[in-house]
């Protein structure tokens, strides 16, 4: 057999292994339309590296079960992809302000970073600087408690504390 009609033989498998490729997606997927999407997707890959697809020694002759597991595990790799890419971008929705929101005149703004700065000023150096380091600048307790040399536990209660501080001392400002 030449090489052409090895890649006429393997992608006509292919489309036999679409029944089972589709139960497989809608399973992982929330419906039948992202499910016929996680598929299509997976059945290009395929396609895209058949050039690369060696029929294993175990499964000679057998080319439909040497490519059941190959395809089952690029629609999984497919399916975490999505899904991680989801994440990315349901947190990146989630951290922008909604643009249907009013904007005042910015006096609103700065009179509430004014507060806010007050707050901050207010609060004793140890919690501020615990609230500054996780709370503004993103780190992790442990990478917080390191720089400050504390033990985790004490960064976490210093954390805290600073946001129960800052709570109670915006509460009638933000109302």
């Amino acid at each position: 057999m030449d090489r052409q009609d090895e890649r006429e033989v393997q992608r006509a498998t292919i489309a036999d292994l679409l029944p089972e490729l589709r139960a497989a997606a809608r399973l992982l997927t929330a419906s039948r339309a992202e499910a016929d999407d996680l598929v299509q997707e997976a059945v290009l890959r395929m396609l895209r590296g058949l050039h690369g697809f060696v029929l294993p020694p175990e499964h000679e002759g057998d080319l439909r079960s040497a490519m059941r597991p190959w395809g089952m595990a690029i629609l999984r790799n497919a399916f975490r992809e999505d899904w991680r890419r989801r994440k990315r971008e349901q947190a990146g929705m989630l951290s922008r302000p909604c643009e249907d929101e009013g904007r005042s005149g910015g006096q609103e703004t700065m009179a509430r970073m004014r507060d806010l700065s007050r707050a901050l000023a207010a609060l004793p150096p140890a919690l501020r600087e615990a609230l500054v380091l996780v709370g503004a600048q993103g780190l992790s307790h442990e990478q917080a408690a390191a720089i400050c040399r504390v033990p985790v536990g004490t960064m976490k209660a210093r954390v805290s504390r600073a946001r129960d501080a800052l709570a109670k001392s915006l509460g009638p400002v933000m109302r």
